[in-house]
């Protein structure tokens, strides 16, 4: 094989701690008896439930209609009655409407879901509405809707398509997992958004702590015009859109602008391969695979769960806790967020649940900062993190938004690294949140 290995400026080293997953295969987690499915599970407008108490569904069945343009529609994950529609914990940390099926167990399949045909006969207007009525979105976790991407702003010029395939997140091996064992849908999906968007090239970026899912996507790459497989450094936060977009292309987004900006759209390995599958079976966004791990679970495993089962009954399928858990964790450990319930659905993006020990989930007695420097080190964005952080802790928001605040990908490296155990990444999240709300504030004048 013939690869280049990339990487970008600033980032750290963190343990990758995925041994305890990376070579168990993909199993199917076992049907629930009820999901609770949430009519926001991506970022922009919720959904309106188009279903009531009483009606019968069926996989694929959509159940609730998008009421913005940046929304994405959703769909049953199981056959069976609606039992409740009212609002209900998820693993945002608040409380929304979700739609309650009592399964059948008989995963009847809805009549709308149908094979949309070879890619090579759709024409790229298909193909985007495909993806938009398929419900799919940012499956790495940001949960984008993927068809607002496909529409970028009059005067963009788009002519390349990133896949991050990088997974640099520890503990967590849904993506490469779906490398290893689905690598032709993974090509298929980025063909797809290659055509949908009328652009020649694609890379797909893969860290280097994964060089049997480099060789089985670069195979199923071979001989597809304009796809280039790209090796990465393993350093986090190598599959941030930005940096992903750096290592792969040396472009660089503009401070407060967008990959659009530079003619670049970023998608995630397994949205490809949801896009691959809603073009080959039809199938809607209704399930997805989710790394259960940590040492707080007995039997770590990468599952294929319908979207809607709770946390605890996943991890019930491994086992159950290995004692007493000191955090549940939707996510990785850098970027994810704890959980005080495990009584949440798994939503289109969560990637994964870890549970960590009462010893791992300990945390240490943050001091004063020792001025050392370390976090601007290793800051992919070129910020000064200890400043962002004492003026959001002096409640200085204007302060910190002077100082780019709002380009802070909350990557948490910067805590990561910090000798005194410092609050920044926290901190910076609370400066970016009062940054917002005063914008709106003045944009509703």
């Amino acid at each position: 094989m013939d690869i280049r290995t990339l990487t970008f400026k600033g980032g750290t080293h963190p343990p990758h701690s995925k041994k305890a997953t990376e070579k168990l295969q993909i199993e199917k987690a076992n049907a629930p008896k009820v999901v609770a499915i949430p009519m926001q599970q991506h970022i922009g407008a919720p959904c309106e439930a188009i279903v009531a108490v009483g009606d019968e569904v069926k996989v694929g069945q959509k159940i609730g209609e998008p009421k913005g343009f940046v929304s994405a529609p959703i769909h049953s994950s199981v056959s069976g009655k609606v039992v409740a529609v009212e609002p209900r914990l998820y693993s945002g940390g608040s409380k929304v409407t979700c739609v309650v099926i009592e399964s059948n167990m008989q995963d009847t399949i809805h009549e709308s879901v149908i094979p949309k045909g070879k890619l090579e006969d759709l024409s790229a207007d298909e193909i985007k509405t495909i993806i938009k009525e398929a419900g799919i979105v940012g499956m790495g976790g940001a949960a984008f809707p993927t068809h607002v991407k496909l529409a970028p702003p009059p005067g963009k010029q788009l002519d390349t398509v990133v896949l991050n395939g990088a997974e640099c997140e520890p503990y967590l091996t849904a993506d490469h997992r779906l490398m290893l064992e689905k690598p032709d849908d993974v090509v298929k999906g980025l063909s797809a958004l290659m055509k949908a968007l009328s652009v020649k090239k694609g890379y797909i970026g893969i860290e280097t702590n994964k060089p049997d899912a480099i060789e089985a996507v670069f195979n199923a790459a071979k001989g597809v015009d304009g796809i280039e497989v790209v090796a990465l450094k393993a350093k986090y936060p190598q599959g941030a859109e930005k940096q992903l977009i750096n290592a792969c292309t040396g472009r660089e987004v503009p401070s407060g602008g967008l990959p659009a900006d530079i003619g670049v759209v970023v998608s995630n390995v397994g949205t490809a391969a949801a896009i691959a599958n809603a073009i080959n079976t039809g199938m809607p966004l209704v399930e997805r695979i989710v790394t259960i791990t940590g040492k707080g679970v007995k039997e770590p495993k990468n599952l294929l769960v319908k979207i809607g089962t709770s946390f605890k009954e996943v991890i019930d399928q491994c086992g159950g806790f290995n004692g007493k858990p000191g955090k549940v964790i939707g996510g990785g450990p850098m970027m994810g967020i704890a959980q005080f319930s495990v009584d949440v659905p798994v939503i289109k993006g969560t990637s994964g649940i870890l549970v960590l020990s009462e010893e791992e989930a300990r945390l240490p007695k943050a001091s004063n900062c020792i001025r050392c420097g370390k976090c601007v080190g290793v800051c992919p964005m070129n910020l000064m993190p200890m400043h962002l952080s004492a003026n959001a802790l002096a409640d200085r928001f204007e302060q910190a938004e002077t100082l780019h605040a709002m380009d802070c990908i909350e990557c948490g490296s910067c805590s990561f690294v910090c000798p005194a155990k410092r609050p920044l990444v926290d901190s910076i999240r609370v400066a970016k949140r009062e940054i917002l709300e005063k914008r709106k504030k003045q944009q509703s004048k």
